[in-house]
């Protein structure tokens, strides 16, 4: 069990970071970075019906993360939310690599060896992941892992003081994100609903396909939809054809 002073000590950690201004959720990422001593953070949410967003990258490789996992479908950040917390002390063990053949080697050619994904919820309300990477394999002590598990909490926390009413959200968003969003998938998933004639979430399944197929990037295929140069039509197999807008 975590002591009141530790407690106080992370609470204070945060709050340095912030610099005297509101607390928000990149100060609770500084936080975990320092007190459970990884290398890269990144913090995701997932609205019903809607394809991840991320709130908050520390670095260029954990937002690539983030979207390789959106693209494939796979990996220990996309797993959390089902499943608890998911502590991989090295992706190049044989187990990870058959469980997200597709993320795992990549994470690793990135230079990711662990990743710890924490779920940001509160009983049955799930919010969203903390997925915390290190470039050296190794499981987290007990002390940093109640260290993560508390930070976690206080992310979620924040997450949901900023979408009740008189908080933070404006006009039914999520408050301002310190990482990369990108809203053309949410745009490009509803074209395809009604190109295809499918649910959002084939959709967005179908978009997924397309850009791993094609060894491209999520949004930027999402970006060649909603501009009008790809469309996808309902032929057999599912293929999509680009053309001129």
């Amino acid at each position: 069990m975590m002591n009141a002073d530790r407690r106080m000590r992370l609470w204070r950690l945060v709050a340095e970071h912030a610099h005297g201004r509101q607390v928000a959720v990149e100060d609770v990422c500084a936080a975990v970075r320092s007190a459970v001593g990884v290398d890269r953070i990144a913090v995701a949410v997932q609205l019903a019906a809607t394809p991840w967003e991320t709130l908050y990258a520390s670095d260029q490789i954990a937002l690539e993360l983030r979207e390789l996992a959106m693209t494939v479908g796979e990996g220990p950040g996309l797993d959390p939310l089902a499943n608890g917390p998911t502590l991989v002390a090295d992706l190049t063990a044989a187990e990870c690599l058959a469980r997200w053949p597709m993320f795992a080697p990549a994470a690793v050619d990135a230079g990711v060896r662990a990743v710890f994904a924490f779920p940001l919820q509160v009983g049955a309300v799930r919010l969203g992941v903390m997925d915390l990477y290190h470039g050296t394999p190794g499981e987290l002590q007990r002390r940093r892992l109640a260290d993560a598990l508390l930070l976690a909490d206080t992310a979620c926390a924040l997450l949901l003081d900023a979408a009740r009413p008189g908080g933070s959200e404006v006009a039914g968003r999520w408050p301002a994100r310190a990482g990369t969003e990108h809203p053309e998938v949410h745009q490009a998933t509803g074209m395809i609903t009604v190109q295809l004639g499918v649910t959002a979430a084939v959709a967005l399944i179908r978009l997924r396909a397309y850009a791993y197929a094609h060894d491209r990037r999520l949004h930027d295929v999402a970006g060649d939809v909603v501009a009008r140069r790809l469309r996808f039509d309902p032929e057999p197999e599912g293929a999509a054809d680009e053309r001129g807008g």
